[in-house]
């Protein structure tokens, strides 16, 4: 019998326009895939069709979860990959961090969307260091309250907790794993291909990872999480 080609999803991405929503915009639609990246100005939408996907203004420090729930509407999966980026404010961190992530995942079961992949930080679930700036403490603690309240929901959830993020090009090898993974960097090409496959092949639910560069190729990282 001839073999079926896979389903194609439709991916909703918040912080269309980073790097890493970016990354995974293209990856997914390069694999025949329907990506919505939410983005926050309207000159970015440009940037997230010129990576084949599509792009809805949404402000998600100003919406409410009504609003988000409409474009959610319909989705297979969701991606919150939002973060206020360097340079901003303590206040920020929590605004974007912590309540946009809260306000997606409450949208998400709102539109009957049970899958949610979270990009988080491998600083998160702890304390920031003693001697941090207070911005540094602000974002350490709105991911791990991000975390928390996500774990808190119904939903198909997976935390990502990239290590120190780097510019260079993909490895296509890392680690993945719930525990006991060194700090290390990684590429934001993997971390996204990683975010591929977990969205792609559902698995790792209600499981939190960490992610560095490593030796295991991505697919069968991921993969080894379902075990």
């Amino acid at each position: 019998m001839p073999t079926r080609a896979p389903r194609s999803l439709r991916v909703v991405v918040a912080g269309g326009h980073g790097q890493i929503a970016l990354l995974l915009t293209r990856t997914l639609t390069d694999r025949g895939h329907d990506v919505v990246g939410i983005v926050r100005n309207p000159d970015h939408v440009a940037d997230v069709e010129a990576v084949g996907g599509s792009a809805v203004v949404q402000d998600l420090e100003a919406s409410d979860v009504v609003a988000v729930a409409e474009v959610l509407t319909g989705a297979d999966a969701v991606v919150f990959a939002a973060g206020a980026g360097p340079g901003s404010t303590a206040e920020r961190k929590y605004t974007v961090d912590r309540d946009a992530s809260i306000l997606l995942a409450a949208a998400a079961e709102q539109a009957g969307v049970k899958r949610f992949v979270q990009v988080s930080t491998s600083r998160a679930g702890s304390p920031a260091a003693t001697g941090s700036t207070p911005v540094w403490v602000a974002y350490i603690d709105a991911k791990t309250q991000a975390e928390d309240a996500l774990k808190a929901t119904n939903l198909d959830w997976t935390i990502l907790r990239a290590g120190a993020l780097t510019n260079g090009p993909g490895t296509g090898r890392v680690t993945l794993a719930g525990r006991h993974v060194p700090r290390g960097t990684v590429p934001r090409a993997d971390v996204a291909t990683v975010l591929a496959e977990l969205v792609v092949s559902g698995a790792a639910v209600r499981r939190t990872l960490e992610l560095t560069t490593g030796h295991v190729p991505i697919a069968t990282a991921v993969a080894a999480t379902a075990q």
